[in-house]
Protein backbone atom coordinates (compact mmCIF):
# COMPACT_ATOMS: atom_id res chain seq x y z
CA UNK A 1 0.00 0.00 0.00
CA UNK A 2 1.56 3.34 -0.86
CA UNK A 3 0.71 6.88 0.93
CA UNK A 4 -1.31 9.19 -1.36
CA UNK A 5 0.71 11.79 -2.83
CA UNK A 6 0.41 15.28 -1.64
CA UNK A 7 -0.05 17.29 -5.29
CA UNK A 8 0.61 21.21 -5.39
CA UNK A 9 -2.43 22.80 -7.44
CA UNK A 10 -0.74 23.74 -11.16
CA UNK A 11 0.63 27.22 -11.48
CA UNK A 12 -1.01 29.24 -13.92
CA UNK A 13 -0.69 33.26 -14.76
CA UNK A 14 -2.88 34.00 -12.20
CA UNK A 15 -1.29 31.97 -9.57
CA UNK A 16 0.12 35.32 -7.78
CA UNK A 17 -3.21 37.04 -7.37
CA UNK A 18 -5.40 35.94 -4.17
CA UNK A 19 -8.81 35.22 -4.14
CA UNK A 20 -9.98 38.54 -2.90
CA UNK A 21 -7.70 39.86 -5.12
CA UNK A 22 -9.09 38.33 -8.21
CA UNK A 23 -12.89 39.36 -6.52
CA UNK A 24 -11.81 43.04 -6.37
CA UNK A 25 -10.83 42.87 -10.42
CA UNK A 26 -14.17 40.77 -11.04
CA UNK A 27 -16.47 43.31 -9.21
CA UNK A 28 -14.72 46.36 -10.60
CA UNK A 29 -15.01 44.84 -14.70
CA UNK A 30 -19.19 44.36 -13.61
CA UNK A 31 -19.32 47.75 -12.66
CA UNK A 32 -17.61 49.06 -15.29
CA UNK A 33 -19.67 50.46 -18.25
CA UNK A 34 -22.70 49.43 -16.65
CA UNK A 35 -25.28 51.89 -17.72
CA UNK A 36 -23.71 50.49 -21.35
CA UNK A 37 -24.32 47.12 -20.40
CA UNK A 38 -27.47 47.53 -19.87
CA UNK A 39 -28.48 49.72 -22.63
CA UNK A 40 -26.98 46.63 -24.98
CA UNK A 41 -28.68 44.15 -22.98
CA UNK A 42 -32.17 45.94 -23.42
CA UNK A 43 -31.17 46.31 -27.38
CA UNK A 44 -30.80 42.65 -27.37
CA UNK A 45 -33.69 41.69 -25.63
CA UNK A 46 -36.02 45.04 -27.50
CA UNK A 47 -34.77 42.97 -30.49
CA UNK A 48 -35.24 39.46 -29.31
CA UNK A 49 -38.84 40.29 -29.49
CA UNK A 50 -39.12 40.29 -33.53
CA UNK A 51 -38.03 36.07 -33.00
CA UNK A 52 -40.42 33.37 -32.53
CA UNK A 53 -42.59 33.33 -29.21
CA UNK A 54 -40.99 29.72 -29.18
CA UNK A 55 -37.34 31.02 -30.33
CA UNK A 56 -35.19 30.52 -33.42
CA UNK A 57 -34.49 27.04 -35.02
CA UNK A 58 -30.37 27.22 -35.97
CA UNK A 59 -30.48 25.53 -39.12
CA UNK A 60 -26.69 25.74 -38.57
CA UNK A 61 -26.63 23.27 -35.78
CA UNK A 62 -23.92 23.77 -32.56
CA UNK A 63 -22.26 26.16 -34.93
CA UNK A 64 -24.19 28.54 -35.10
CA UNK A 65 -25.98 28.40 -31.68
CA UNK A 66 -22.95 28.64 -29.43
CA UNK A 67 -21.63 31.47 -31.64
CA UNK A 68 -24.86 33.16 -30.66
CA UNK A 69 -24.88 32.65 -27.39
CA UNK A 70 -20.96 34.00 -27.20
CA UNK A 71 -21.79 36.86 -29.44
CA UNK A 72 -25.11 38.32 -27.50
CA UNK A 73 -22.73 38.05 -24.09
CA UNK A 74 -19.34 39.62 -26.06
CA UNK A 75 -21.93 42.61 -27.32
CA UNK A 76 -22.98 43.40 -23.89
CA UNK A 77 -19.90 42.94 -22.56
CA UNK A 78 -18.61 45.30 -24.53
CA UNK A 79 -16.46 42.56 -26.22
CA UNK A 80 -17.04 44.54 -29.95
CA UNK A 81 -14.29 42.53 -32.35
CA UNK A 82 -15.19 39.16 -31.26
CA UNK A 83 -19.08 40.30 -31.13
CA UNK A 84 -18.25 40.96 -34.82
CA UNK A 85 -16.21 37.67 -35.87
CA UNK A 86 -19.33 35.37 -34.23
CA UNK A 87 -21.93 37.60 -36.08
CA UNK A 88 -20.35 36.55 -39.17
CA UNK A 89 -20.19 33.07 -37.96
CA UNK A 90 -23.70 33.01 -37.15
CA UNK A 91 -25.31 34.03 -40.60
CA UNK A 92 -22.51 32.00 -42.59
CA UNK A 93 -23.15 28.87 -40.64
CA UNK A 94 -27.41 29.40 -40.56
CA UNK A 95 -28.12 30.38 -44.13
CA UNK A 96 -25.75 27.53 -45.51
CA UNK A 97 -27.46 25.25 -43.15
CA UNK A 98 -30.75 25.98 -44.41
CA UNK A 99 -30.21 25.86 -47.93
CA UNK A 100 -28.11 22.54 -47.42
CA UNK A 101 -31.32 21.34 -45.45
CA UNK A 102 -33.13 22.14 -48.36
CA UNK A 103 -31.11 20.73 -50.56
CA UNK A 104 -30.84 24.17 -52.42
CA UNK A 105 -27.12 23.53 -53.00
CA UNK A 106 -26.12 21.61 -56.15
CA UNK A 107 -23.08 19.00 -56.00
CA UNK A 108 -22.82 17.83 -52.56
CA UNK A 109 -20.03 20.70 -51.79
CA UNK A 110 -19.38 19.85 -48.51
CA UNK A 111 -18.56 23.73 -48.24
CA UNK A 112 -19.81 26.78 -49.88
CA UNK A 113 -18.42 30.46 -49.95
CA UNK A 114 -19.97 32.82 -48.45
CA UNK A 115 -20.56 34.72 -51.44
CA UNK A 116 -22.15 31.87 -52.98
CA UNK A 117 -24.02 31.47 -49.71
CA UNK A 118 -25.83 35.26 -50.69
CA UNK A 119 -26.31 34.57 -54.14
CA UNK A 120 -28.77 31.32 -53.48
CA UNK A 121 -30.01 33.04 -50.72
CA UNK A 122 -31.12 35.68 -52.57
CA UNK A 123 -32.40 33.13 -55.87
CA UNK A 124 -34.49 31.57 -53.18
CA UNK A 125 -35.82 34.18 -51.97
CA UNK A 126 -34.74 33.47 -48.68
CA UNK A 127 -32.99 37.15 -48.39
CA UNK A 128 -33.68 40.82 -50.33
CA UNK A 129 -30.59 42.37 -52.68
CA UNK A 130 -30.75 44.59 -49.42
CA UNK A 131 -29.98 42.05 -46.86
CA UNK A 132 -27.87 40.64 -49.13
CA UNK A 133 -25.36 44.13 -49.11
CA UNK A 134 -25.62 44.31 -45.63
CA UNK A 135 -24.57 40.54 -45.32
CA UNK A 136 -21.78 41.53 -47.66
CA UNK A 137 -20.78 44.84 -45.67
CA UNK A 138 -20.78 42.40 -42.49
CA UNK A 139 -18.10 40.55 -44.35
CA UNK A 140 -15.52 43.68 -45.30
CA UNK A 141 -16.19 44.64 -41.17
CA UNK A 142 -15.03 41.37 -40.38
CA UNK A 143 -12.41 40.52 -43.17
CA UNK A 144 -9.75 43.06 -41.65
CA UNK A 145 -10.30 41.28 -38.21
CA UNK A 146 -9.69 37.97 -39.26
CA UNK A 147 -6.84 38.79 -41.60
CA UNK A 148 -3.79 41.21 -41.91
CA UNK A 149 -4.42 44.42 -44.15
CA UNK A 150 -1.79 47.37 -44.42
CA UNK A 151 -2.64 50.94 -43.99
CA UNK A 152 -2.79 51.12 -47.51
CA UNK A 153 -5.91 48.69 -48.13
CA UNK A 154 -8.85 50.82 -47.37
CA UNK A 155 -10.91 48.15 -45.25
CA UNK A 156 -7.86 48.43 -42.72
CA UNK A 157 -9.62 49.28 -39.57
CA UNK A 158 -7.59 51.68 -38.49
CA UNK A 159 -7.40 53.61 -42.10
CA UNK A 160 -11.43 53.33 -41.60
CA UNK A 161 -11.22 55.07 -38.37
CA UNK A 162 -9.11 57.97 -39.60
CA UNK A 163 -11.13 58.39 -42.32
CA UNK A 164 -14.17 58.72 -40.52
CA UNK A 165 -12.64 60.91 -38.37
CA UNK A 166 -13.35 58.65 -35.53
CA UNK A 167 -11.65 56.60 -32.73
CA UNK A 168 -10.81 53.23 -33.75
CA UNK A 169 -12.85 52.17 -30.33
CA UNK A 170 -15.89 53.66 -31.60
CA UNK A 171 -15.69 53.02 -35.04
CA UNK A 172 -15.68 49.41 -33.82
CA UNK A 173 -18.46 49.64 -31.41
CA UNK A 174 -20.64 51.08 -34.37
CA UNK A 175 -19.65 48.07 -36.78
CA UNK A 176 -20.50 45.69 -33.60
CA UNK A 177 -24.17 47.59 -33.00
CA UNK A 178 -24.65 47.21 -36.91
CA UNK A 179 -23.52 43.03 -36.38
CA UNK A 180 -25.20 42.00 -33.88
CA UNK A 181 -28.39 43.80 -35.48
CA UNK A 182 -28.06 42.31 -38.49
CA UNK A 183 -27.95 38.79 -37.00
CA UNK A 184 -31.22 39.66 -35.18
CA UNK A 185 -32.93 40.79 -38.58
CA UNK A 186 -31.47 37.26 -39.89
CA UNK A 187 -32.80 35.46 -37.14
CA UNK A 188 -36.25 36.71 -37.21
CA UNK A 189 -36.86 35.81 -41.02
CA UNK A 190 -40.12 33.48 -40.69
CA UNK A 191 -37.65 30.39 -41.84
CA UNK A 192 -36.14 30.64 -38.87
CA UNK A 193 -38.97 31.18 -36.58
CA UNK A 194 -40.83 29.19 -33.86
CA UNK A 195 -44.06 29.92 -32.90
Amino acid sequence: MTAPVDHEPPTDLLSGISDIDALSHLLADLHNDLAGKVTRFRYLADLGEALGSQGTLFFGGTVAFNAWIEARFSFIQRNFAATILLCQSIVENQLAAFLDCGLMIEGNKPRITFRSTLKLCQDHSLISKEESIDLERLLTIRNPLSHYRTLDDDQNINRRAATAGQRFEALIEQDAWFAIGLVMRILAKPQFRLG
